[in-house]
């Protein structure tokens, strides 16, 4: 069970929230390997905010101290604070904090306190109040569309991308086959509704697609064999497998995807499934191959 992200303040454009959209002002901590921080950058990505929002990335190997700067190889250290470790923005944010420390992380250099740590909520504030900055044009959370969304995200959310730590992480075998059912459920009510449209909601992608993508690019690599999510690889499903490589190679995606990272980080990070560290060789992946969805409503 998550629990609640900590830091719930938002940036607005109109600045009524005691946090104003500048650019320059804030700083994205994220990790490559993490699904939740992945939306956060492939949404700054899209939305053309690498100017107006920096970034900092983690180490992939997480040991019992948290996410760390180590500056090695596709990695940083944190040029903005100095932190060696994570953790450290969230005790200068709240001296007594004693929770989870977690990436995505939305960092104000004026105020030099967390804002927000919920991914869900960051990649509303990059789509809708930083326009001023970046491409106004794409909207992720269209008016139209936002009750189907929100229907979509909880079911997506429950169903698969909170699901697939309740299958790794089940302390029994009856949690275990509960949730399981539950991945499998959702990805073959996914592969239905794909069947026949292109993306998840209306006729462009949406944040819904972006949520679901961190997920399901993440899931043969690893999710199959180190959480046991091993009924069937995305590779089997006709529509979802054509639907994640349309959406990998969406232009400025597939630079965010960092499979080395995300493998490292679960196969020798999660060492109550994997006490040896072994990585293995993993599947081989074609993400470029043609998807032939274009041609969906």
């Amino acid at each position: 069970m998550r629990p609640d992200s900590s830091f719930r303040d938002h940036v607005t454009a109109d600045g009524s929230s005691g946090y104003p959209a500048e650019a320059g002002r804030y700083h994205l901590y994220v990790s490559l390997a993490c699904p939740w921080a992945h939306r956060t950058i492939i949404v700054r990505r899209l939305k053309r905010l690498e100017d107006a929002i920096s970034l900092s990335i983690v180490d992939p190997i997480r040991d019992e101290r948290g996410w760390a700067f180590t500056g090695a190889p596709g990695t940083d250290r944190d040029d903005v604070n100095g932190f060696r470790f994570l953790a450290e923005a969230y005790r200068a944010t709240d001296p007594g904090y004693d929770g989870r420390v977690t990436v995505p992380v939305l960092w104000d250099r004026v105020t030099g306190r967390i804002v927000n740590n919920e991914s869900a909520e960051v990649i509303r504030m990059l789509n809708a109040e930083f326009d001023a900055f970046g491409d106004a044009d794409l909207d992720l959370y269209p008016a139209a569309h936002r009750d189907e969304i929100d229907e979509v995200n909880a079911r997506v959310y429950d169903g698969l991308n909170n699901a697939v730590y309740r299958v790794g992480f089940g302390r029994t075998q009856e949690a275990y086959d509960h949730a399981v059912h539950d991945v499998f459920a959702t990805l073959d009510w996914l592969e239905e509704r794909l069947t026949g449209q292109r993306y998840l909601v209306g006729e462009t992608a949406t944040e819904a697609d972006w949520r679901l993508f961190t997920t399901l690019v993440r899931f043969d690599p690893v999710y199959v064999t180190h959480f046991r999510c091993d009924r069937r690889r995305i590779i089997d499903y006709v529509a979802l497998s054509g639907y994640l490589r349309d959406l990998y190679t969406t232009p400025g995606v597939a630079e965010t995807v960092d499979f080395d990272q995300i493998r490292r980080h679960y196969f020798l990070t999660h060492r109550e499934l994997n006490p040896r560290g072994i990585l293995p060789i993993g599947p081989e992946l074609d993400l470029e191959a043609p998807h032939g969805r274009a041609s969906l409503p």
